[in-house]
């Protein structure tokens, strides 16, 4: 009965290995956000979409340019002062500035800046929904390693009971109480213990493996993931509605509101594809200023020209100004208008079907993984009643051996069975601790306060 009792404390107790760093759960989950590629690429592509929304806002704006030329000509030049051809080098220089400003465009900017703002939004919920994909995919994986760790303690306290018990029967078979079967019988349930052990060790190098590698954390270093602790009250069934689940899910899930505003986007596309068909209206205005050196101005008294300084041409003289407006009316295009409307169509229409077959994935997952709880409910309370029958089964048949009344065999049977049966009850407190908060992640409201 001691035996049985130290099995049962090392297999419920949290894990304590010797290590040089230690992680919670908590502090998983968040050296998992902190670290991962995919989701610091998410914010990056989350700041494109603000500057496309600025970029969309200065589009009501006017523009403004300006430029500067300056030329030097050799050669025969027509000297319309005189009607004649001459030799000579001409020097001059320009300045412009000009602006021009969209009055209208078939609301095309209205458009874009409304499609901007919804990509924006529709970022958020992706990077969101990505957020809780490594929230749940790094807690799979941690309960992974503690539930690991668990079922080692038990191979290791399984195989300690083994051997004391060979130690018994070696000394039972030197004084000749038990046939030397017993013994062979014995030492080969050591080794299929020991390799239980292996194979246990070797589970839980794998998943910590797997875990570090999705923290993306020095994997020289020795780590001991801290057990949370689970209360009496977290292995209480919930009383849960598959409509009302169902319900929440599509209107909680970031994946399908993603899509919604993906639907929206594509819609402001389909306007601004419209937009080509109708006329543009624009404004304009310019001012500039130029200098030559073959410019010159005749007296009004004696008639002789002469040349004018830059001064009085460039900021004078020579100074020009321009007003107006441009209105475009497109005719004919080769119908690329046309064609840029139906693909902008097609896209909308693909969006909405898209959205309906993410609808009907959530309700096939919110539907799998109700049935999946209250499955883990009844196997809870199978795997307890079975617990107590192997533990009783196990007390009876080690009592019965002491005074022999049974054999080695069905000895190491019951043990076998008393094994197995902890170490599925170890499974199912896990996987039903853990399918709560897969539930939360299928209906979309999982943070990094993950609360086990």
């Amino acid at each position: 009965m001691r035996t049985i009792l130290t099995i049962l404390c090392f297999a419920i107790l949290p894990v304590s290995v010797t290590a040089q760093e230690t992680l919670t759960l908590d502090e998983a989950i968040q050296t998992a956000l902190d670290n991962n590629y995919q989701l610091l690429q998410a914010k990056n592509s989350l700041d494109l979409t603000e500057i496309q929304i600025t970029s969309a806002y200065a589009d009501f704006l006017p523009n403004l340019s300006g430029s500067f030329s300056g030329n030097r000509n050799i050669g025969r030049q027509f000297i319309p002062e005189e009607l004649t051809f001459e030799d000579r080098t001409a020097q001059s220089l320009s300045g412009n500035l000009s602006t021009n400003i969209t009055l209208f465009s078939g609301f095309q900017n209205i458009n874009n800046l409304r499609q901007s703002r919804v990509n924006h939004s529709q970022q958020q919920m992706d990077t969101q929904r990505l957020r809780e994909n490594i929230i749940f995919n790094t807690a799979t994986r941690y309960l992974q390693v503690l539930l690991n760790e668990e079922l080692l303690e038990i191979a290791q306290q399984n195989l300690e009971t083994s051997r004391v018990q060979l130690e018994q029967v070696e000394a039972q078979v030197e004084i000749g109480s038990r046939p030397v079967v017993d013994l062979y019988q014995q030492q080969s349930t050591v080794a299929n213990n020991e390799l239980q052990v292996v194979q246990a060790e070797n589970s839980v190098n794998i998943s910590k493996t797997q875990l570090i590698r999705m923290l993306q954390i020095d994997p020289l270093i020795e780590y001991e993931f801290v057990a949370p602790d689970f209360e009496d009250e977290d292995l209480l069934p919930r009383d849960l509605n598959l409509q009302e689940l169902i319900n929440i899910a599509l209107q909680s899930r970031k994946d399908v509101e993603a899509q919604r505003l993906e639907i929206e986007s594509s819609r402001y596309n389909l306007n601004i594809a419209r937009a080509n068909r109708y006329p543009s209206i624009s404004a304009n205005a310019s001012f500039g200023s130029s200098y030559s050196d073959q410019y010159s101005l005749a007296d009004p008294i004696t008639g002789v020209r002469e040349s004018v300084g830059f001064q009085d041409q460039f900021f004078d003289q020579r100074i020009t100004r321009s007003i107006g407006f441009n209105i475009s009316i497109p005719i004919f295009n080769r119908w690329n208008t046309n064609v840029q409307i139906e693909q902008a169509r097609v896209q909308h229409r693909n969006a909405q079907l898209s959205l309906m077959d993410i609808e009907y994935e959530v309700r096939e997952e919110i539907s799998q993984v109700y049935n999946d709880y209250i499955s883990l409910a009844k196997e809870l309370e199978a795997t307890e009643r079975s617990l107590i029958a192997a533990e009783r089964s196990y007390e009876t048949q080690q009592q019965r051996y002491e005074i022999g009344a049974t054999s080695l065999i069905e000895l190491n049977q019951a043990t076998r069975d008393y094994i197995e049966a902890l170490s599925n009850r170890q499974q199912v407190v896990y996987n039903f601790i853990f399918q709560e908060k897969l539930l939360d992640y299928y209906l979309g409201r999982l943070s990094e306060d993950l609360h086990l």
